[in-house]
């Protein structure tokens, strides 16, 4: 199965007084993986700006925009349609405890093993994960259960990720976070747009990147629309930017999705 999805992305950020010049980042752009067709991507801003795309060290698609004129309300808006493939399946335990302490796992996924302060799990949810660790025969096994632990912790999806991630990482598992998109609805109907919004999972390494959101305790399927990984949210963050002149600004963000077919 599989499913055909528009996203609208739309931020507006309104300044208290003249801007007089802004460079941003956006990764906005679906990321073109074996799961996801892109059939169409369009980034569209006002002021008109000077423009720059490249992929970034972890392989997200970037737009880095600079406007010199004084403004004081600016719009970027992301419009893409993706084609999904996903089965949405649990995933199976694979590799033993032993291949993670193997130098071409450890040397190859050095990043997404550190445990900076984003990420680190508070002292009862790290007792409990080393809990899991330890009973758990395989290190796939031990994940699905750290990010049902973290699945039940309070905070946003952001959060949630962030505290699996750190649980993943003090157990030797590679784990990267994933930023992107999900259709809200358990049944999408074709041609209806609903209201959406970013959202975040995450990837463990076991043989291969395998896929959780922890927040809906579930796989990744066809409602889910990849933009880009890193090793936390600061790494993928769909807007990041600074400004001149004025003082302060108002960011309003609208995400709608529709699915086409």
């Amino acid at each position: 199965m599989s499913m055909q999805l528009r996203i609208v992305h739309r931020s507006e950020y309104v300044y208290d007084g003249p801007a007089m010049a802004s460079y941003n980042q956006a990764r906005m752009a679906p990321a073109i993986t074996p799961e996801q067709i892109v059939v169409h991507h369009r980034l569209d801003i006002s002021p008109t700006p000077w423009t720059h795309t490249y992929t970034d060290y972890f392989g997200t698609a970037v737009t880095v925009f600079e406007v010199v004129d004084p403004h004081e309300l600016m719009t970027v808006t992301a419009s893409s349609t993706v084609q999904v493939s996903r089965d949405g399946a649990t995933p199976e335990p694979s590799a033993g405890w032993e291949a993670y302490v193997a130098r071409e796992v450890s040397d190859r996924w050095t990043e997404y093993l550190v445990l900076p302060d984003l990420v680190a799990p508070p002292v009862e949810l790290a007792t409990s994960v080393e809990e899991v660790g330890a009973r758990s025969a395989l290190p796939g096994e031990a994940a699905l259960a750290v990010c049902r632990l973290a699945g039940e912790q309070a905070g946003a999806c952001q959060e949630v990720v962030h505290l699996a991630i750190g649980g993943l990482r003090s157990l030797g598992i590679p784990a990267r976070y994933v930023s992107g998109y999900v259709h809200p609805g358990d049944a999408p109907v074709v041609g209806e747009t609903v209201a959406s919004e970013s959202r975040a999972w995450l990837e463990w390494w076991d043989d291969g990147w395998r896929g959780w959101d922890p927040t809906a305790d579930r796989a990744p399927d066809d409602r889910y629309v990849a933009i880009g990984h890193g090793r936390d949210y600061t790494d993928v963050p769909p807007l990041r930017g600074i400004y001149a002149g004025a003082q302060t600004a108002n960011l309003t963000v609208d995400v709608e999705v529709t699915r086409l077919a």
